[in-house]
C-alpha cells in the first residue's frame, strides 16, 4: 500500500506542477517513498485537531518541494481538497509555491530559504526537552513527541545548517530526527560541482547519530533507519536517504532538468505509464489509498484522545502545574503587569542595555514561559536571567541558552520554540550582528510569530572597537521588514514601557534598540507609557516652537541639550521622542500635528544612522544631524565631536539655518 501512496503523491505532484505551469516536481517525485512511510506509518498526528500539542511535528526543510506536503496532508485527510491542489501557486491559494505557516493547515512553519527549516525543527526539539522537563511527572507523560525535518543537498550546503546542528548535537537532542535526501543534484547541476564533503563524517563530529547506507525508494531500509534513529535518545539522528530526483519520470530522472521546472505533458504520461497510474485522469487518487487513510486517522484520533485522557488526569492531580501549561500557551501575563513593570526600580543615569537586563529579570519573576539566550554576549547585552539555570545536553528544566556565536541558527531555533508553543523566546545580540539574523527575522515577521530580538550597541558610540562593529543602516533596515516592531527607547522608562510593548506584542516580533553608552532619565511632559504605545510622544512641550526636535534613543537626550543652549538664545523649542517610528506614523493625522506641530515650522531630525527612512517628517524646513558614512575608531566621545554629535555644533548649525 505504501507504494501505491508514493506514486498517487507523484502523480498529484507533477500534475498540480503541470497544471501550474511553475514549481518543482523533482523532490516530490523523489521523495514519495519517504513521505509515504512518515505519513503512513511513523508520524504522530490528527487532522480532526492538527495543532494538538503532542503531536510530532513534521518540517519539510526543502520547501521548494512544496507539492510534496500538500500531496500528504490532502491524503491524510487536513482541510486541503483536491480543488485546492488544481490551484497550486494561485494567488491567494491554500498551497502557495512554498509552505506557509498559517495559510496550510498542517504545515508546522514557512519554509523555502534553505536551511532555516532544519534550524526552526532544532528549535522545535528544543522546546519539546523544555516543556517534558517543565511538565512531565513520574505518573503522567504529557509531553513525549519527535521533530523530523526533511533537507536536501541545498539545504546540507547552507551554513545556518552547520550552526543548527552544532548546537543541536552539543544538546543532545535524541528526538530530532533529520532526513537528509541525498540525491547529488543541485539546480546547475550535479553536486559535484561544488558539494564534494562527506556529511555524515561532519554530522558525527556535530555528535549525531548517523544512518547511512539508506535506500530512499526502498520502505523496509526506511523503516529500520527510522527504528535504529529512534532507538538513539542521546543525540540527533541523521538519515542519509540515498534517492533519485523525479523517481519515475522516463527521461528527466536523476536530471537537474526536474528540478524547477514542469515536466511536461508527454514526460508526465510516461511517469504515468511506468508507475501504474491511470493515464487520462488528472490529480488521481485510488480508492485503496482513500481508504488506507480513513482508517489510518481512525488510529490517529484514538490515540490523540488516549492523550487528552492522559493530560486531564494531569491537570486534576497538578493544577499549578496546568494553570502555568496554559499561560504558556496562551501567552497570559498576571494582573497587574504594566503597573508592576513601570514600579522595577532603575536608577539613572543608566545604558539602556542595563536598564533592559532590570526590566527583563523583573518580567522573568512574572512569567515562567519567558526563556531566552544570546550569541555569546550575555554579559555585555545583558540578557541574562540571574535567578535561573541554563538549558544543556543533561538537564532542560533552565530559562538560559547559550546559542553560542551562531546568530543565523539563533534566529531561526528561537522561530521554533515559538512555533511549537508553550514558550516565548528572546535571544540578543549586537545591532551590527543583526544582519546574520535577518533572513530568519524577515521570517519570524512574516510567520507573524512574537519572538523579542535585543540588540545593543547601537551605534557609533560603541567607539573603540570602530566601523566593524558600529551600526548605520542596520536600524533603518530592520524598520523597513514588514510587521516588525521596532523600538528604540530614550532612557530607563521608556526602556520598561518598550519591554511592555513587546510582551503585549503577540501578532508578531519586536525588536528592542539599545545603548552601550549610559543615557539621563528624561524630565517628560506626556505620559510615559501611552506615549511609547504610540510610537512617539512630547518630551518637551512648546506652542508655537521656532524648533521641534524629532530623535529616538541616545539622540532624544542629546536633543534636550541642543534645546536647551536653543532657549539660552531666545528661541522657543519643542522636543520629541519617536521610540517606534512606525507606530507614530500610523497614529491618526491629528495626533501626529499635535505632537510634531505645524508643517512650516522648523524641524530637526536627530539619529546616529542613516536617516533615509526620517523625510516623512521632515516637513517643508528641516535640518538632519545623521550617519551617512561608515564610522570610526576612537573613544565615544571624540567620535561625537568629529561626527558633528555634540549639542554645541547642532546648536550652531541650526541658528544658521533659521
Amino acid at each position: 500500500m505504501l507504494r501505491e501512496i508514493a506514486n498517487v503523491i507523484r502523480g498529484l505532484s507533477a500534475d498540480a506542477v503541470e497544471k501550474a505551469k511553475s514549481g518543482h516536481p523533482g523532490l516530490p517525485l523523489g521523495c514519495a517513498d519517504i513521505a509515504a512511510l512518515l505519513y503512513g506509518e511513523v508520524l504522530n498526528y490528527d487532522p480532526e485537531k492538527p495543532d494538538w500539542p503532542d503531536r510530532d511535528r513534521f518540517v519539510l526543510s526543502a520547501g521548494h518541494g512544496s507539492m510534496l506536503l500538500y500531496s500528504l496532508l490532502h491524503l491524510a485527510g487536513f482541510d486541503l481538497s483536491i480543488d485546492d491542489l488544481k490551484n497550486f501557486r494561485q494567488l491567494h491559494s491554500k498551497t502557495p509555491g512554498h509552505p506557509e505557516y498559517g495559510i496550510t493547515e498542517g504545515v508546522e512553519t514557512t519554509t523555502g530559504p534553505l536551511g532555516q527549516g532544519f534550524a526552526n525543527a532544532v528549535g522545535m526539539a528544543i522546546a519539546e526537552k523544555m516543556l517534558a522537563a517543565r511538565f512531565n511527572t513520574d505518573e503522567y507523560i504529557i509531553v513525549d513527541h519527535y521533530t523530523y525535518t526533511l533537507a536536501g543537498d541545498g539545504c546540507m550546503m547552507e551554513g545556518i545548517t552547520a550552526e543548527a546542528a552544532s548546537l543541536a548535537g552539543h544538546l543532545g537532542l535524541g528526538k530530532l530526527i533529520a532526513i537528509y535526501d541525498d540525491n547529488d543534484i543541485s539546480i546547475e547541476g550535479s553536486t559535484e560541482l561544488a558539494f564534494t564533503e562527506d556529511v555524515g563524517a561532519r554530522f558525527r563530529a556535530y555528535n549525531w547519530h548517523v544512518i547511512e547506507g539508506v535506500d530512499g525508494h526502498d520502505f523496509d531500509s526506511l523503516r529500520r533507519a527510522f527504528a535504529e534513529a529512534k532507538s538513539v535518545t542521546d543525540k540527533p539522528s541523521l538519515i542519509i536517504a540515498k534517492t533519485r530526483i523525479a523517481y519515475g519520470a522516463p527521461t528527466k530522472e536523476g536530471s537537474a532538468a526536474s528540478h524547477g521546472a514542469p515536466l511536461g505533458e508527454d514526460e508526465i504520461r510516461g511517469l504515468k505509464e511506468k508507475l501504474g497510474l491511470p493515464l487520462d485522469e488528472k490529480f488521481y487518487v485510488s480508492e485503496e489509498v482513500r481508504e488506507f487513510f480513513n482508517e489510518r486517522r481512525k488510529e490517529l484520533k484514538k490515540a490523540r484522545e488516549e492523550w487528552e485522557a492522559l493530560f486531564a488526569k494531569w491537570a486534576e492531580a497538578y493544577p499549578e502545574l496546568r494553570e502555568e501549561w496554559d499561560e504558556g500557551i496562551e501567552l497570559k501575563l498576571p494582573a497587574g503587569f504594566r503597573e508592576k513593570v513601570m514600579n522595577i526600580e532603575i536608577n539613572s543615569p543608566v545604558a539602556t542595555r542595563a536598564a533592559s537586563g532590570k526590566t527583563l529579570n523583573g518580567i522573568a519573576d512574572l512569567i515562567p514561559y519567558l526563556v531566552g539566550g544570546s550569541a555569546d554576549l550575555a554579559p555585555s547585552n545583558n540578557s541574562y536571567l540571574d535567578k535561573y539555570t541554563d538549558i544543556q545536553g543533561d538537564d532542560f528544566s533552565g530559562r538560559n541558552f547559550h546559542f553560542g556565536i551562531r546568530e543565523h541558527a539563533m534566529g531561526a531555533i528561537v522561530n521554533g520554540i515559538m512555533l511549537h508553543k508553550g514558550l516565548r523566546p528572546y535571544c540578543a545580540t549586537f545591532l551590527v550582528f543583526s544582519d546574520y539574523m535577518r533572513p530568519a527575522i524577515r521570517l519570524a515577521a512574516l510567520m507573524k510569530l512574537p519572538v523579542i530580538y535585543i540588540f545593543t550597541h547601537d551605534s557609533f558610540y560603541v567607539g573603540e572597537d570602530g566601523p566593524t562593529h558600529e551600526p548605520i543602516e542596520h536600524l533603518e533596515s530592520l524598520r523597513i521588514i514588514p510587521g516588525l516592531k521596532v523600538i528604540r527607547p530614550a532612557d530607563a522608562e521608556e526602556t520598561k514601557a518598550a519591554w511592555l510593548k513587546a510582551i503585549e506584542n503577540t501578532t508578531g516580533p519586536t525588536v528592542l534598540i539599545l545603548t552601550r553608552q549610559g543615557l539621563p532619565l528624561l524630565e517628560k511632559e506626556d505620559n510615559i507609557l501611552d506615549g511609547v504605545y504610540k510610537g512617539g510622544y512630547i518630551v518637551k512641550a512648546e506652542s508655537n516652537p521656532d524648533v521641534v526636535l524629532m530623535a529616538s534613543g541616545s539622540e532624544v537626550s542629546l536633543a534636550v541639550e541642543v534645546a536647551g543652549l536653543l532657549e539660552k538664545r531666545g528661541k522657543r523649542i519643542r522636543v520629541i521622542s519617536i521610540p517606534d517610528r512606525e507606530d507614530f506614523a500610523a497614529q491618526a493625522p491629528e495626533y501626529i500635528e499635535d505632537t510634531i506641530g505645524d508643517y512650516e515650522q522648523f524641524r530637526v531630525i536627530l539619529e546616529a544612522g542613516t536617516a533615509a527612512g526620517w523625510y516623512r517628517f521632515a516637513g517643508k524646513n528641516y535640518h538632519l544631524v545623521s550617519m551617512e558614512s561608515f564610522g570610526e575608531s576612537g573613544p565615544a566621545g571624540e567620535l561625537a565631536k568629529y561626527f558633528g554629535f555634540t549639542a554645541e555644533k547642532i546648536a550652531e548649525d541650526i541658528l544658521a539655518k533659521l
